[in-house]
């Protein structure tokens, strides 16, 4: 097929790899536009807009698609489909109208739950124990459009918003491919309008770590905000990121330290198995230990 790409960030670009592979044209890339970045924010383009120059693609990165001079160019590409993955802008009802089969979105949830910009955060930090990628045929809604495929998978006990992005990122991959393989063939089936949540995105306010919590929630907030923006704490004045964590067996006056990095909660306890302290690289906790001597609390 003749597809539009549009997507950004690095959770896109195997998408793009994978339509390439599987033969399809790329007509052009839609992407954000460079921003200002690093120690001289000198504009640095976007990962998909890398790996496009890379490829030696069209590459476009419109600031808006409302306009109409937009809309011409793009549908002056007379596309048989667009794939949109994290690409970050609005797509207007001329948008999604002009390819010939419309606008696919890879979404990274089993729709309608969690609808919006953190699906993968909010699902480890609700403590889901499924996921998903959905291909869904977009409309103006948001994240509302049918659901032509979906693919689940588990979510680990100890995983990441790292790790389950990789891996929704490559499953995501496969499954716009089968789509367009069988696109017409496959139902699309609506949306139920129960179960509808919405992952807002991520506030910097939600990191800082509340030890009277359970240590269920302790753990979801770690390990859902790790890496960014990175759940933290402190420990005598010094702001520590805790970035990989377990429930453990164990208990005691809420942000005490039982030993090592295993640190008590409301209820239950928590062991820490990733940190990075203030101007220090993330590392896992056996090798942290080595140069860092645990405070008696966190708070």
């Amino acid at each position: 097929m003749r597809v539009v790409f549009m997507g950004t960030p690095d959770f896109s670009v195997p998408a793009l790899d994978a339509l390439i592979k599987a033969g399809h044209e790329i007509a052009a890339v839609y992407c954000q536009p460079p921003r200002p970045a690093g120690r001289g924010k000198k504009p640095r383009p976007t990962p998909v807009h890398s790996r496009a120059v890379e490829l030696g693609l069209d590459v476009r990165h419109p600031t808006s698609l409302r306009n109409e001079a937009a809309q011409i160019e793009f549908a002056a590409l007379n596309a048989d489909v667009a794939v949109v993955v994290a690409y970050g802008l609005i797509l207007p009802k001329e948008v999604l109208d002009a390819p010939l089969n419309g606008c696919l979105n890879i979404h990274a949830s089993l729709l309608p739950r969690w609808r919006g910009a953190a699906p993968i955060h909010r699902a480890i930090m609700a403590g889901d124990t499924e996921t998903g990628i959905c291909i869904m045929q977009m409309d103006e809604g948001l994240d509302t459009g049918d659901v032509l495929l979906r693919r689940a998978t588990a979510i680990k006990a100890e995983e990441t918003t790292a790790e389950l992005h990789d891996r929704l990122s490559a499953l995501g991959a496969e499954a716009i491919v089968d789509a367009l393989d069988r696109l017409h063939d496959l139902i699309p089936v609506a949306q139920s309008a129960e179960g509808v949540t919405y992952a807002s995105k991520i506030d910097k306010t939600e990191a800082r770590i509340d030890w009277t919590r359970p240590a269920e929630d302790v753990d979801r907030l770690i390990r859902g905000l790790s890496p960014f923006p990175g759940a933290w704490t402190q420990a005598e004045g010094e702001r520590i990121k805790l970035l990989g964590s377990r429930v453990a067996q164990e208990s005691g006056s809420a942000g005490h330290v039982l030993h090592d990095l295993v640190v008590a909660c409301g209820s239950g306890a928590i062991e820490v198995t990733r940190l990075q302290r203030e101007g220090k690289r993330p590392m896992a906790a056996k090798e942290a230990l080595l140069g860092f001597s645990p405070p008696s609390t966190f708070d």
